[in-house]
């Protein structure tokens, strides 16, 4: 799953990127308000964490344009401890939830997850399909009682489809929330994930729809 972060903290920043990047995640950054009203507003993801006090443009303000834009990611926000206006005012204007600093990086974790199941309307932190199961909260992956060792990129795709059981994801929507903005995004290349994810967990795990896609079915 993809993930923005709009945070100009830098020190903060990079450990919400590191704790992101090791649960699986594909992270961007960036550090003021008007790079994150492009980012958000052209960009594909799953989650934004935003920061209200942003330069150039604070990050309420950066909320309400994404929402004028029909931009309907979740976000997050981050306020200082006695910021409770900010935090109405974030919520009233279009936020998903909130976290006050400083906070546990544990914690910004599971409210992510929790943003990232309540989008697809998914209660539980465990995939299950046949005998395959996929934990959100350490991307481990289990077939049977073994543990399967995934790549990164792997992960990601296979994060993306469990997220979206039931729905045909193109390779260029997969494209979209496995790569970072500056990565190189090869659409062709999502075919050769699901071939090795195939081999890993079953050639029948994921279904291709010739032309239009891939899909996961919902249990």
């Amino acid at each position: 799953m993809r993930i923005l972060i709009a945070e100009d903290e830098t020190v903060l920043c990079d450990q919400i990127k590191r704790a992101l990047s090791a649960e699986g995640q594909v992270v961007d950054v960036v550090h003021d308000g008007e790079e994150a009203v492009f980012r958000g507003s052209n960009e594909a993801y799953d989650v934004i964490i935003l920061d209200i006090g942003l330069p150039k443009k604070d990050g309420l303000s950066v909320l309400k344009e994404w929402r004028a834009y029909k931009v309907d990611t979740p976000v997050l926000i981050l306020t200082a401890r006695d910021g409770w206006t900010d935090r109405v005012d974030g919520l009233d204007a279009g936020a998903d939830d909130y976290l006050s600093k400083p906070f546990h990086m544990a914690e910004l974790s599971a409210r992510v997850r929790a943003l990232l199941r309540r989008k697809t309307g998914i209660a539980n932190p465990v995939f299950r399909k046949d005998d395959v199961e996929f934990d959100t909260r350490n991307g481990r992956v289990t077939k049977g009682s073994f543990p399967v060792e995934l790549t990164a990129q792997e992960n990601a795709v296979l994060s993306y489809l469990f997220h979206n059981a039931g729905r045909l994801v193109s390779r260029t929507e997969l494209s979209d929330h496995i790569y970072e903005y500056d990565g190189d995004r090869d659409s062709n290349t999502i075919a050769v994930f699901i071939t090795r994810l195939r081999k890993k967990l079953g050639s029948d795990f994921i279904q291709t729809v010739r032309g239009r896609g891939y899909m996961i079915d919902s249990d």
